[in-house]
C-alpha cells in the first residue's frame, strides 16, 4: 500500500473493516480480530496508530520483526481453521506502520483457540451465540442447506400427493405409479425426505400445511397509500398469504396484478389497456424471492407497493461473493440446491441465472440493493407515475 493511500484510511477511522491497533504484544488478541474479520467481510489492520486518536507510533525494526513473527503464529495457531494474511510495512511521516490484509473467509465459521465465534460489529466485535447466525454462517460457506434440513414432526402425508404426482410426471416423464417404490423411498431418493421427516424443500414444494411447520415462510402483500412505509392508508392490506411454494407464488402475482395501473396505449376507448409494468418482470422476480432467499431467517417476503415505486423484500443478504453486479450479468450462487433444481417443474422458472437479466430487459427501472448488516436484499421497481 501506498503511504497516501494509508494516511487517507487513517484520517477516515476505525470502521467495520478498518482496525487501528499501537502495538501488538498478545497472540490471542490480534487472532480474535482475524477471526471477527474472516467471518465478517474482511479487512485492514494497521498497527502503529492509536485507535483512540488517529496518532501514529511507529515501530522499530526489532518490535517489526517481532511483530510479524506474532501476527503469523496467530494467524496458524490461534484461529481455527488456520487462515493465510498478508502483511506489508509503509512508511508515513517517518513512522513505519505494518498493515495485515485479512480476507473474507470461506471456511466460515472460524474461531479463536478457545473456540469462540467473533464477527464484527462496527468498528468493533461480537461472539456469536445465537444458533440461527451459527447456521447462517454455515451457510455462507456452502456447508450447509436449509432446503436440505429435515422439518421435524412432518412425514410424507403431509405433501400434498396430487401437486407431487403431477412434479413427478413432468420430471421423469412416468406416473407416480411407474416407479415402482413406495412414496416414501421417492420422496427420500429425490430429496425431499430424510428418513422419515420432509425436508424443508420437500415441504415448500409440496406441503398441504406449510406454515404449520413454518409459519412465518409465507408472503407478506401491502398496497399503500403514499410512498412511506409509515403511512396509515392502505389500497389493500392482506393477512400473509400461505401455502406450498406455487400458491405462495400465486396468490402474490395476483396480488400485484390487481394493485397495478393499466395503460392505454390506443386511441380507441375499447381496447384493453397494457399492465404500467410488464407481468413478466413480477413472475422472474417472485419466483427468485422464493427459490433463493434465506430459510436459515425465520421471516417473510414482502411486497410493498407504493405509489412511486413497488419493493420485494426477501430475507438473506446475496450469499458468497455475489454482488448486486455480478446478479445483473446471470452469475448465481445456489443457496437452496434442491429447490434450485426442482422448481422448474412446479413455477415459471429456468434456474440458469437469467432472472434477472430478463427482468431488467423488460423493465430497466429496477434498483437492487443488498443489505448485509439487515439480512435483506430488495428489489425497487419505479413506477411511471
Amino acid at each position: 500500500m501506498e503511504p497516501l493511500e494509508i494516511s487517507e484510511i487513517i484520517q477516515k477511522g476505525e470502521s467495520s473493516t478498518v482496525q487501528f491497533k499501537e502495538r501488538v504484544n498478545d497472540a490471542y488478541s490480534i487472532a480474535t480480530e482475524m477471526v471477527a474479520f474472516s467471518n465478517s467481510l474482511g479487512g485492514l489492520i494497521i498497527i502503529g496508530v492509536n485507535d483512540k486518536t488517529g496518532d501514529l507510533n511507529g515501530l522499530s525494526y526489532s518490535e517489526i520483526q517481532a511483530t510479524n513473527q506474532l501476527l503469523a503464529n496467530a494467524a496458524s495457531d490461534n484461529v481455527k481453521s488456520p487462515i493465510t494474511i498478508f502483511t506489508g510495512q509503509v512508511s508515513v511521516n517517518e513512522q513505519i506502520l505494518i498493515f495485515i490484509r485479512i480476507k473474507e473467509g470461506s471456511d466460515k465459521p472460524y474461531r479463536d483457540n478457545k473456540g469462540i465465534i467473533w464477527i464484527k460489529n462496527g468498528s468493533d466485535k461480537r461472539k456469536v451465540v445465537s444458533n440461527d447466525e451459527l447456521l447462517r454462517m454455515l451457510q455462507s460457506s456452502g456447508n450447509l442447506a436449509a432446503d436440505e434440513e429435515p422439518v421435524v414432526n412432518s412425514t410424507f402425508n403431509d405433501i400434498n400427493i396430487d401437486v407431487f404426482r403431477n412434479f413427478v410426471k413432468k420430471k421423469t416423464g412416468k406416473y407416480l405409479d411407474e416407479l415402482n417404490q413406495s412414496l416414501p423411498q421417492i420422496l427420500n431418493n429425490m430429496g425431499f425426505m430424510k428418513d422419515e421427516n420432509l425436508t424443508l424443500a420437500g415441504l415448500l414444494l409440496f406441503g398441504k400445511n406449510t406454515q404449520v411447520f413454518r409459519p412465518v415462510f409465507s408472503v407478506q402483500c401491502i398496497s399503500f397509500v403514499g410512498n412511506e412505509i409509515t403511512g396509515k392508508k392502505f389500497r389493500e392490506s392482506e393477512p400473509p398469504f400461505e401455502g406450498n411454494l406455487t400458491e405462495l407464488y400465486e396468490q402474490t402475482m395476483r396480488f400485484i396484478m390487481r394493485n397495478l395501473h393499466k395503460i392505454q396505449v390506443e386511441e380507441s376507448v375499447n381496447t384493453l389497456g397494457e399492465l404500467e409494468i410488464p407481468k413478466d418482470v413480477f413472475e422472474e422476480l417472485i419466483v427468485n424471492a422464493l427459490i433463493h432467499r434465506n430459510y436459515f431467517i425465520k421471516s417473510s417476503v414482502k411486497v410493498f407497493i407504493f405509489d412511486n415505486r413497488i419493493e420485494i423484500i426477501c430475507p438473506g443478504k446475496l450469499p458468497n461473493t455475489l454482488t448486486v453486479e455480478k446478479i445483473k450479468y446471470g452469475i448465481s450462487v445456489i443457496r437452496n440446491p434442491i429447490l434450485f433444481s426442482n422448481a422448474r417443474y412446479l413455477l415459471p422458472y429456468m434456474g440458469v441465472g437469467s432472472g434477472i437479466p430478463r427482468a431488467l430487459a423488460l423493465y430497466p427501472k429496477i434498483d437492487f440493493v443488498n443489505e448485509t448488516d439487515k439480512e435483506l436484499f430488495t428489489a425497487v421497481i419505479h413506477r411511471n407515475i
